[in-house]
């Protein structure tokens, strides 16, 4: 098992590797395998970009986010200019329904509201939104429409599990109550983690995804 030196010696080396971070901008605190990120980044991409190299590093148990996104004055946009930004992307983006999300700006954090059929679409949302110039923050409230009986959308995410990963599917528990699944067991890595909450997300009718996996 990793040591928290190593780790943080690990997620540092990640960090200046990754071409989207400048991570000379990020600082890392390790303790009990719990990575803290901390910084003022000049993006929302680089943010979720620093936040992807981290989860990529084997060991880490958790982590925890304390960077925030201060933009450049080149980068600064008027509220009411990425509201029309935000609504043409969407409307451009071919996995999110035309006309399902409403939206909010306050201060460059953009507020999603709606329903979609499917969890991707939700996801592809907030994608579409994140990469925008002059975005700060997201928050994501489109809910999915239940589909399915909670027993479908159980049998649906364990076959999903089983193709993916049939060593480690055997290891994790799925508990799906109404259209809210909880993923629970041991994975080997962040990655195998991340790729089961996927499989969750992809069935239909899920509006909610609990992720307990824990490395072992």
């Amino acid at each position: 098992m990793k040591t928290d030196a190593q780790i943080k010696s690990d997620v540092l080396d990640e960090l200046e590797w990754d071409p989207a971070v400048n991570a000379a901008d990020i600082g890392v605190i390790v303790k009990d395998r719990v990575v803290t990120l901390t910084g003022h980044l000049k993006s929302l991409p680089e943010k979720s970009a620093a936040e992807r190299a981290a989860q990529r590093v084997s060991g880490v148990m958790a982590i925890v986010v304390e960077m925030d996104v201060q933009l450049g004055p080149d980068a600064v946009r008027g509220d009411t200019d990425i509201a029309a930004a935000v609504n043409h992307v969407l409307a451009w983006t071919t996995a999110v329904p035309n006309g399902a999300i409403h939206v909010k700006v306050e201060k460059g954090w953009v507020s999603l509201d709606g329903s979609v059929d499917w969890g991707y679409q939700r996801q592809a949302a907030e994608k579409a939104v994140q990469a925008l110039v002059g975005v700060v923050g997201i928050s994501n409230r489109i809910t999915v429409k239940p589909r399915l009986s909670s027993t479908d959308i159980q049998r649906g995410i364990e076959r999903a599990l089983t193709r993916h990963a049939e060593r480690e599917a055997k290891h994790l528990q799925v508990q799906v109550e109404g259209s809210r699944v909880t993923l629970r067991g041991p994975v080997g890595s962040w990655a195998e983690r991340q790729a089961a909450q996927g499989a969750a997300w992809s069935a239909p009718g899920v509006t909610a995804v609990s992720n307990e996996l824990y490395l072992r």
